[in-house]
């Protein structure tokens, strides 16, 4: 179970859309796919920038009024062990953060996809919260058979038959944001989340200027990912997120309502060489902290 902050930071990776986590009472079944709302499929033109296997991303995650709760470090890398193959390799932490002396958190989420709609077919969690708390998860996706096989520290393997063509929560971010985002135009991506499938509806809903993001004022794609849970956290409403309405889709800023207040995550940082508008981009504040993320120097 998490903790409770540990909730607070997940809610606003911006994952957090496709991370339904319901009630002890809640029932295992599937969710119906919405008879209306296509199915999301990957643009493969958008591979090469947004998904090419060497980008890196910091979020800090603060609460209403700028009260910094942690940080968000992802990076996309390729493998070598499978044709066509990446790893997404997220860091959920409270450093620099308000509970950070009173409650770290140092999680770890290692999701390797591989394919055209790059599908997940390995999933691993590192969690140290508190001072006394260590879980570890492992999940594995069998994707031709439909089959995932969960693993929970020492417990005996948990098997859920799901269906094919399922991502993670990661994965579906990640595999979201380079679908086709014309605003009024919903898709559906599959999830596994809370031991079952979701089909979680994605909203586009318009194209906005954000202003004094990373990359000064730029032009955006907003998409929200609706969720029928309230799970482990109350909220008003769904996470919604700013994408860079161009071939990057550079998640700038994040925004979840919670019944009281809300949670934001402002992109820090930003590296993809495919994207040379957006890399080696570092929040002036940062720039000493991230050396790694600054232009090379000859």
């Amino acid at each position: 179970m998490k903790t409770g902050l540990s909730c607070f930071l997940m809610v606003l990776f911006f994952i957090a859309g496709f991370m339904p986590v319901a009630a002890a009472d809640q029932d295992k079944q599937q969710s119906a796919v919405p008879a209306d709302i296509p199915r999301g499929v990957i643009d493969p033109e958008l591979l090469s920038t947004a998904y090419r296997g060497d980008e890196r991303l910091r979020f800090d995650v603060s609460y209403t009024g700028g009260l910094k709760l942690g940080e968000l470090h992802i990076a996309v890398t390729r493998l070598d062990e499978r044709p066509d193959s990446y790893q997404i390799h997220a860091r959920v932490t409270t450093d620099d953060g308000l509970f950070s002396a009173l409650y770290p958190i140092e999680d770890v989420h290692v999701t390797k996809v591989s394919g055209p709609q790059r599908l997940p077919y390995y999933y691993e969690v590192w969690q140290q919260e508190g001072f006394s708390y260590e879980a570890h998860r492992v999940t594995k996706y069998d994707q031709r058979r439909g089959r995932i096989a969960y693993w929970h520290n020492e417990k005996p393997a948990e098997i859920f038959q799901v269906g094919s063509h399922i991502q993670n929560e990661f994965s579906s971010f990640f595999a979201s944001r380079i679908m086709d985002l014309t605003p009024g135009r919903p898709f559906v991506v599959s999830t596994f989340a809370d031991y079952r499938r979701n089909e979680v509806v994605v909203m586009v809903r318009d194209r906005e200027q954000v202003a004094e993001s990373l990359f000064d004022t730029v032009d955006t794609v907003v998409v929200e990912p609706i969720m029928k849970f309230s799970g482990l956290y109350d909220k008003r409403g769904d996470t919604v997120i700013w994408y860079t309405d161009d071939r990057c889709r550079v998640p700038v800023l994040v925004n979840s309502k919670l019944l009281i207040g809300s949670l934001t995550a402002r992109l820090v940082a930003y590296h993809n060489p495919a994207c040379p508008d957006y890399h080696a981009r570092v929040a002036k504040k940062y720039q000493d902290e991230y050396p790694d993320y600054q232009p090379e120097t000859k």
